[in-house]
């Protein structure tokens, strides 16, 4: 298939930036997203030019970092999916699209369609973690968690960092993400004693870094590529009320 390519150009977050228009020829529907780029940057380099940058790493849908935005939606058209999972069948011959990075002040772009996301990392380092050295791993049934419990914590902790539902927010919210990393500590024992101080300090850090707030537009958990719940927003939300009225629990 033929398709036609508007993809965001911009050398540095200070430089300006423009949409350019590329060819993409012989793309088999077989390919990924990314495969496809890749085709396009190699003929790029053999005429001379700047190939597009963009993010990519394990290519298997794990690591959350092929983020860009495609035809308005991030990751593309297909749910439940990163743009290193989406393939070229999702698209037809003469197809127009329109390649973006993520669009968010917390996101300054990088290059072209690279944008630096460490802010999501200075939220779950600010809490995202148990402090208390644990030892060695306890035997499976040392320490017994509820069935519903876990599947909780772990529907949390599919959350891959992506950034899918900031740039999908039209208020540029991380409250999914961080919704996600405060949920998938609050059902296990192990993030118990810890519970207050970790959401307070999440939540501050998440304003801090400029983040919108959410306004329930529900665009966030439908543009996740793990589909992760509304609840985790909700769950979030009572927590820090709790913590806020209690304060954290050194000073209980």
């Amino acid at each position: 298939m033929n398709l036609t390519l508007y993809v965001w150009r911009q050398s540095s977050s200070d430089a300006p930036g423009k949409m350019t228009q590329y060819a993409a020829k012989n793309i088999s529907p077989d390919i990924s997203f990314l495969e496809m780029l890749d085709q396009v940057n190699d003929e790029l380099i053999r005429d001379g030019q700047e190939p597009i940058a963009f993010d990519h790493d394990c290519r298997e849908g794990i690591c959350g970092m092929c983020s860009m935005v495609i035809n308005g939606t991030p990751h593309g058209p297909q749910d439940a999916t990163t743009t290193c999972q989406l393939h070229m069948r999702s698209f037809k011959d003469g197809d127009v699209l329109y390649i973006e990075p993520w669009r968010a002040k917390a996101f300054p772009v990088i290059r072209d369609l690279v944008v630096d996301r460490a802010a999501l990392d200075r939220i779950v380092q600010a809490g995202g973690y148990v402090s208390v050295a644990t030892g060695g791993a306890p035997d499976a049934n040392a320490l017994p968690i509820s069935k519903g419990a876990a599947n909780k914590a772990m529907d949390a902790a599919t959350c891959i960092g992506c950034g899918a539902c900031v740039a999908a927010c039209p208020n540029a919210s991380a409250m999914l993400f961080t919704g996600a990393k405060v949920s998938q500590f609050l059902h296990l024992p192990q993030g118990e004693p810890e519970r207050r101080g970790r959401v307070l300090a999440m939540v501050d850090t998440m304003d801090a870094e400029g983040f919108g707030n959410c306004t329930n537009h529900g665009e966030c958990s439908t543009a996740c590529p793990k589909s992760i719940s509304l609840n985790v927003i909700a769950e979030m939300n009572r927590e820090y009320v709790r913590a806020s009225l209690l304060g954290p629990e050194e000073e209980a």
